[in-house]
C-alpha cells in the first residue's frame, strides 16, 4: 500500500495499518528491570531528529522519506516538541472560531447536503503546513530478532509513517497513543525513520478546541519489542458488593506468541500480603473469573489504596519471559434511587478543576515535572478531581491520579465548536460529528481508544463523550459503546442540553439562550447519566434541583477564573448543603495558556497570550483564564479556591 494525501480530506479514512488500542501496562523482562523502570523491550527515540518544514502540500519534499536521501538541507527538531515553538510557524490562539474562518471557505464532508466530500480541502489546503520529520538509528541489541513495533503517544494532527523507505501507516487523533508494526521492515543497524505531519485535515473540524493550535510530534516516541509470548491487552475488573466491605476481581488477558508455558498472576496488598496466586497455561485468552476477596480497601480521595498485580509469563522451562506489574484499586461509583451520586456508599462531591496540558516553555509538550507539580497543587488546594479538557492526557497523568487519589473525568479527543455554534447562537447547521453518517465511525473510535488506553484506571470515576461538539446520533452511539464495555463508571456530556427544553425544570432560562432556532431531535434520554451545564447561574442550578431533578446534576465547567475572578464561589458551594443531587463541578480552568518569550524591547522573559503572536484570528488573553499563571505561580484566586473547597473535602 501507497500513501495517498486524500486521506486528509476524508473523515472514514482516520487510521491505516494502526495496531488496535490496548491498556497502557508496561512490561519487563524481570523484577529487577521493573525496581529500575528500565526494559529491555523498550528503546525510546526521542531527541534530535532531522526535519523540514513546509507552508502546504504543495511545497513539501514528497520523497524525503527515501533512505539515500541527501539531507543537507533539513535542519534539527527535538521530539518531542511543538512546530509552532521552533519558530516554524506562527503561534495562533483561538476559542470558538475554526482557525481558517474568513480566510479559507471549508465545511466539513457530507455535512452540508450529505453528499459533498470536500475533496482537496485540506490536501491542497495553503495553510495547511507540513513537518518532515526523520530519524536514523539502530537497533538496541536486546531488540534485535523480536517483532518491533513503535509508539507514537501524541502527534498533531495527522502523521504518515515510512520506515526504511516502506509505508508503514497513517494515523489520526492527536491525543491517544498510535503503534504501528514495524517487523517487516526493521534492521539492525542503519534504519531511518520518517514521519510526514500535516497541520489540518478532517481531524481539524473535530479538535477545535479552546487552545493554541499547534502541531507535530509533541509527545515521546519508543521502540518496543515483543517477547515470545507477550501480553497484548488486559482489562481489570474489580468490583464492590453491595455492602461495599468485600470485592471481587475478574481479569481478561489477551495473549499473542507462542502458546506455550504459564501465566502466574499474583495480587498483594499495600502491606505485601498476597491476595490472588493462580497459575494457568498459556492461550491466546486467559482468564482469572470471581475470586472473592474479604475486607477489601476501597480506593478513594483520601486513602487511594492501591493492590499491586502482577503478571508473570513463563515458557515450558519454567523462565520468565515477560513481567507486568499494574496498580489497581476496588471503588464503586452509582447513582441511587434518589439520583444522589455515590462512591463506595458515601455521597460523591467534586472540588475540581479543568486541566490543559500546558508547559510555558514547551507547550502541551509538558513534561513529568510539570505533572508532579500539578499533583503537588491539586493536594495544597483541596482540589480533589480533574477533567483531561478536552483530550486524553500523557500516559503517566493516569498513574499520577490513581496514587495520589484525584477524581477523573477522562474525555475523549473531540470538540467541534465551530460547526455548531455562529456568532453567539446554536445553529447546527453543518455541524459534525452531528448525526453524519460518515463522521460516526471516527468518533466511536476515539471512544474505544480512550477507553481501550485508560480501562483499568480506578481514577477515572466519568468517561466523557467529548465537548461542545452539540449532540446528535453519532455523540449516542459513543455513549453506548461505554455503556456495553464498561458498567463501572458513569458516562457524562455537556452538550446534550442544547437538544432539550428545560422551561419545566429551569423556568426563568431563555431557550434562545441554549436551544436552536429550529428545534432539534431530543437526546437527553440517550446521552450522559448526570445532568451537566457550563456556567449556569447559583439561582438556575437551584431552580433545577428543587423541580423534582431526574438526573443528577454538576457544572462541568464554571468559576470561569479570567482577571480577578472566582468572586461568588460560595454562592455554588452554598447549594451543596441543600442539594444532595448536586455533586460541584470543575473550574475553568487550572492554569494559564501562555507562553514565555524574550521581550524584544526590555530583553526580560514575560507572558505572551493569544494576540501576541500578530495571530489572526485569535480570542486574545482569554487564554489567560487559570488559577494559576502558566509559569505555575498561583494566582491570588486560588486561596479562595483552598477555603471553599476546604469545607467539603
Amino acid at each position: 500500500m501507497d500513501a495517498d494525501i486524500k486521506w486528509l480530506d476524508d473523515p472514514e479514512t482516520f487510521r491505516v495499518n494502526q495496531l488496535p488500542a490496548h491498556s497502557d501496562h508496561h512490561y519487563y523482562g524481570n523484577y529487577a528491570e521493573w525496581g529500575q523502570g528500565q526494559s529491555r523491550f523498550a528503546q525510546l527515540l526521542n531527541g534530535q531528529w532531522q526535519f523540514k518544514f513546509a507552508q502546504n502540500p504543495h511545497e513539501r519534499q514528497k520523497n524525503f522519506y527515501q533512505v539515500d536521501l541527501d539531507c543537507a538541507d533539513f535542519a534539527q527538531i527535538e521530539v518531542p516538541s511543538e512546530i509552532e515553538l521552533s519558530d516554524y510557524a506562527q503561534n495562533n490562539y483561538i476559542n470558538t472560531l475554526i482557525p481558517w474562518e474568513g480566510k479559507i471557505y471549508r465545511r466539513p464532508a457530507y455535512a452540508v447536503d450529505g453528499k459533498n466530500k470536500e475533496e482537496g480541502s485540506f490536501s491542497t489546503g495553503e495553510d495547511n503546513t507540513v513537518g518532515m520529520y526523520r530519524k536514523e538509528f539502530d537497533l538496541a541489541p536486546e531488540l534485535r530478532g523480536k517483532e518491533v513495533r513503535v509508539r507514537f503517544e501524541g502527534v498533531e494532527r495527522s502523521m504518515y509513517l515510512w520506515l526504511n523507505g516502506h509505508f508503514v501507516g497513517y494515523a489520526e487523533d492527536s491525543f491517544t497513543p498510535s503503534e504501528f508494526d514495524l517487523t517487516p521492515y526493521i534492521q539492525d543497524e542503519g534504519n531511518v525513520m520518517a514521519v510526514e505531519v500535516f497541520k489540518h485535515s478532517t481531524a481539524s473540524w473535530i479538535e477545535d478546541q479552546d487552545m493554541f493550535r499547534f502541531s507535530g510530534i509533541f509527545r515521546s516516541v519508543e521502540l518496543l519489542a515483543q517477547p515470545v509470548t507477550h501480553l497484548e491487552d488486559m482489562t481489570i475488573r474489580p468490583t464492590v458488593d453491595d455492602g461495599y466491605q468485600n470485592g471481587r476481581l475478574n481479569l481478561d488477558l489477551q495473549l499473542a506468541g507462542e502458546q506455550e508455558g504459564t501465566v502466574h498472576v499474583l495480587v498483594k496488598d499495600e502491606d505485601g500480603n498476597v491476595v490472588v496466586d493462580q497459575t494457568k497455561s498459556v492461550a491466546e485468552q486467559v482468564a482469572i473469573d470471581d475470586v472473592a476477596l474479604k475486607n477489601v480497601h476501597l480506593w478513594d480521595n483520601h486513602h487511594p489504596y492501591l493492590y499491586q498485580l502482577f503478571v508473570e509469563i513463563r515458557n515450558e522451562a519454567g523462565q520468565l519471559v515477560e513481567l507486568v506489574p499494574y496498580r489497581f484499586g476496588f471503588r464503586r461509583i452509582e447513582i441511587n434511587a434518589n439520583h444522589v451520586v455515590l462512591l463506595n456508599g458515601q455521597r460523591l462531591i467534586i472540588n475540581g478543576v479543568n486541566r490543559h496540558e500546558w508547559d510555558d516553555q514547551r507547550g502541551r509538550s509538558v513534561t513529568m515535572a510539570d505533572m508532579e507539580k500539578d499533583i503537588q497543587t491539586f493536594k495544597e488546594n483541596n482540589i480533589n478531581a480533574v477533567r483531561t479538557c478536552h483530550y486524553p492526557d500523557q500516559l503517566p497523568w493516569y498513574q499520577l491520579c490513581d496514587e495520589h487519589g484525584i477524581y477523573m473525568m477522562a474525555e475523549n479527543n473531540l470538540e467541534s465548536h465551530a460547526t455548531w455554534q455562529k456568532m453567539g447562537k446554536v445553529d447546527p447547521s453543518y455541524n459534525v460529528p452531528g448525526s453524519v453518517p460518515q463522521w460516526k465511525k471516527v468518533v466511536v473510535d476515539r471512544a474505544r481508544t480512550n477507553y481501550e488506553t485508560f480501562k483499568n484506571h480506578p481514577a477515572i470515576l466519568f468517561w466523557s463523550l467529548g465537548n461542545e461538539s452539540f449532540a446528535g446520533d453519532n455523540i449516542a452511539a459513543m455513549g453506548r459503546f461505554y455503556k456495553e464495555h464498561d458498567d463501572s463508571r458513569l458516562v457524562h456530556y455537556e452538550g446534550v442540553c442544547h437538544t432539550h427544553d428545560y422551561s419545566k425544570q429551569i423556568p426563568s432560562l431563555k431557550k434562545e439562550s441554549y436551544l436552536p432556532a429550529g428545534g432539534t431531535k431530543d437526546y437527553r434520554d440517550q446521552i450522559s447519566d448526570v445532568e451537566s451545564w457550563m456556567y449556569l447561574p447559583p439561582k438556575q442550578v437551584e431552580e433545577y434541583l428543587q423541580n423534582n431533578p431526574d438526573k443528577p446534576f454538576m457544572e462541568c465547567e464554571y468559576m470561569h477564573d479570567m482577571g480577578n475572578s472566582d468572586g461568588g464561589m460560595g454562592s455554588y458551594i452554598k447549594l451543596l448543603d441543600k442539594y444532595p443531587q448536586y455533586f460541584g463541578g470543575f473550574i475553568w480552568d487550572f492554569i494559564d495558556q501562555a507562553l514565555q518569550v524574550k521581550d524584544p524591547v526590555s530583553g526580560k522573559m514575560v507572558m505572551r497570550y493569544g494576540g501576541d503572536f500578530d495571530d489572526r484570528h485569535s480570542d486574545y488573553e482569554f487564554s489567560g483564564d487559570g488559577l494559576m499563571f502558566a509559569d505555575r505561580t498561583p494566582k491570588p484566586a486560588m486561596q479562595e479556591v483552598r477555603y471553599y473547597y476546604g469545607l467539603h473535602k
